[in-house]
């Protein structure tokens, strides 16, 4: 591909009197040769282009990054850009490895072999914009027709999209993540993504409320989409690590990205009778959460989960990974990446690597509980968990006894105020979730030992622990 351009010039010859100047036009045609954009792809590679000269390779720009530059400048910094040679100084570089480190049939919704596939051509090394959005050859031949669209549906069995590469033993994200609850977020019904609910639990919804607003082959559908990659992870940003769309290292519920969607009503709201909703963001920081009972300090209490001493918050425990052998052979097994979100997960009996699902707290794993420093072992881990969650439990059971001789009319949702006894039971059903008793297991604790003096004192009606257990626990909380 060249352009040129055709240029007049006027040519004037003078004479030695000036009424015998005079002018013409010439029609001199000049042709300004630019670089090639691209070489011809090969024909065998259906349309994909690759990078599109040796020299283009060498700088790592893609044909594509010649109009869409702002594109490429994002993905030069991903590793993506650099996934060949993130392949051959592995130490474990094999051939059929290669389709997931080059332009080619994975990840986009070509059949067959194409690009480096078909070719082994260097060109289509790396993988490319082509690798997600398909051939560009159609586009780059009519630039005014819209250029090949990604799919962000995900699926282990699906021929398209991030799954294609992204799974496997070494890197199972894919096969984990359809385990896991974002795995299956979209399945809750949701049908308008512009609805709170959507927000959250629609992929498209949770898109738009990220404020990401791009094309995609789904966008404009119908299907309900899961919590898909493409919601954390920005294919064409490398701003954060692992490209993610926020950081997960920040203690702000407005800019964590787990906290973008866990930290919806934290706090009791006066015409709003069903309490907390995902909670866990605020709560793991110990802040705005909950109903602060009179007289309620809370400085005096601080959970280590949401201190500086935990650096990446959530992810720590949340998206722990490790790699799994074989407990006899010593050969490698799996390598677990996290992606079922799970913290103290059920391991497999055989293998040992993390599996969805219930089963007893021995059978369960507490070693991302050791990865902060925050825990000796897990056995330190798993007793801390038994205890707080009992303490935690027999508080709830002690406020519910409390509040189940609160008058009725106190529990009034319509009446335009919070009473006392609302806030104690906004606080009673921060109590009974699960995860209230790891996040931050004090400031619970505390809350709902606060909620039953305050409900003593406004209504008379004393909780059913002794005054001394009361002030035992106080002076422990506030060590």
């Amino acid at each position: 591909m060249k352009s040129s351009h055709v240029v007049r010039f006027l040519t004037c010859t003078f004479g030695l009197v000036l009424v015998a100047a005079g002018c013409t036009e010439t029609n001199t045609e000049t042709i300004f040769v630019d670089r090639p954009l691209f070489d011809d792809p090969p024909a065998a590679a259906n349309g994909y282009l690759g990078y599109g000269t040796v020299d283009a390779q060498a700088e790592s720009f893609t044909t594509c990054g010649n109009c869409h530059i702002g594109s490429q400048s994002q993905w030069e910094l991903t590793a993506h850009a650099g996934a060949w040679d993130g392949l051959q100084n592995s130490g474990h570089a094999q051939s059929f490895c290669e389709g997931c480190h080059t332009v080619s049939e994975l990840g986009n919704a070509a059949e067959g072999d194409v690009g480096w596939t078909a070719t082994a051509d260097p060109r289509y090394q790396d993988v490319q914009c082509e690798s997600c959005h398909g051939p560009g050859a159609g586009h780059v031949g009519n630039p005014e027709g819209s250029g090949p669209l990604a799919s962000i549906v995900v699926d282990v069995d699906l021929e398209n999209g991030c799954g294609e590469c992204h799974a496997g033993s070494h890197h199972p994200y894919v096969e984990e993540w359809s385990q896991s609850r974002h795995g299956f977020a979209g399945n809750v019904g949701v049908r308008d993504r512009g609805g709170s609910c959507a927000s959250c639990h629609e992929g498209r919804g949770a898109l738009l409320a990220l404020g990401v607003d791009a094309e995609y082959v789904e966008r404009d559908g119908v299907q309900n989409l899961h919590i898909v990659c493409s919601v954390c992870h920005d294919p064409h940003n490398a701003t954060n690590e692992h490209q993610l769309r926020y950081p997960i290292d920040v203690a702000d519920v407005d800019n964590n990205l787990c906290m973008k969607c866990h930290q919806k009503r934290a706090v009791p709201e006066v015409d709003n009778s069903r309490g907390p909703h995902s909670p866990q963001g605020p709560l793991l920081l110990g802040e705005d959460v909950g109903w602060i009972p009179p007289n309620f300090d809370t400085n005096i209490v601080r959970g280590t989960h949401g201190s500086a001493q935990n650096t990446e918050l959530c992810a720590t425990c949340h998206l722990y990974g490790r790699d799994f052998t074989d407990p006899v052979s010593g050969e490698f097994l799996i390598t677990a990446t996290g992606h079922l979100f799970q913290p103290i997960p059920c391991l497999d009996p055989v293998s040992g690597n993390p599996i969805p699902g219930d089963c007893d707290l021995a059978e369960r794993s507490f070693e991302s509980c050791t990865g902060a420093g925050c825990h000796g072992d897990e056995i330190v881990a798993r007793g801390l968990y038994t205890v707080s969650t009992a303490r935690i439990a027999a508080a709830v059971a002690d406020l519910t006894a409390q509040l189940a001789s609160v008058p009725a009319t106190e529990f009034d949702s319509d009446d335009g105020i919070l009473t006392v006894a609302e806030g104690a039971l906004f606080n009673q059903k921060l109590g009974e979730i699960t995860s209230s008793a790891i996040h931050n297991p004090f400031l619970t604790e505390a809350l709902l030992l606060g909620s039953m003096v305050a409900v003593e004192d406004e209504y008379g009606i004393a909780p059913r622990i002794l005054p001394s257990q009361m002030a035992a626990r106080w002076n422990e909380i506030g060590r």
